[in-house]
Formats: structure tokens, sequence, C-alpha cells
């Protein structure tokens, strides 16, 4: 089990469709990064620097969207996820 370090979370990444709209079946090399995934961790939180620790706000089992190109990815277990600061999450969705 991978756990993320302060405000950092992980993220399992949705995978994209295979088609495009007009249904031309896209090669992997062609296809985009997706921008959402599921958090399947959160860290503790921010520490400021009066040494308070500002809480994460976003949950496990949450679907969200997050920046392009941001983050890391590694592979854990035979998966891959995204560990990304929690101020790269654009939007929780519901």
């Amino acid at each position: 089990m991978l756990k993320p370090l302060g405000d950092r979370v992980i993220i399992e990444v949705k995978e994209e469709e295979e088609k495009s709209v007009g249904g031309i079946v896209l090669t992997s090399a062609s296809k985009e990064k997706s921008q959402s995934g599921v958090i399947v961790a959160v860290g503790q939180g921010r520490t400021l620097d009066n040494g308070t620790t500002l809480p994460v706000t976003v949950a496990v089992n949450q679907t969200v969207l997050f920046e392009k190109y941001t983050g890391q990815e590694v592979k854990h277990d035979g998966k891959e996820y995204l560990i990304l600061h929690e101020k790269d999450i654009i939007a929780i969705v519901e």
C-alpha cells in the first residue's frame, strides 16, 4: 500500500475511450492521458509555517479532475497511479 505524504493524493487514472467521436479507433500513441481518476489514498495535509496542519479537502473514492501534465506516475503491485499535490486537483465529480 502506498501512503502519500503531506498534501499529496494518489489517484488511479481512468482509461480513455479507444474511439474518437467520429468512431475512428485510436492507437495507444495518439491517445491523450486522461485528466480524471479516483482517489485511492490521501496524505494528512500541508504543514503551515506556524506548525499547524491544514487537512486535505478531498477523500478516498472521490472522482476528481486534475491538471494536465502534472504529478508523478508510479507503478505499484502491477497498477499505475498518479501522485500529485491537492492544489493540482481542479474539481470533484459528483
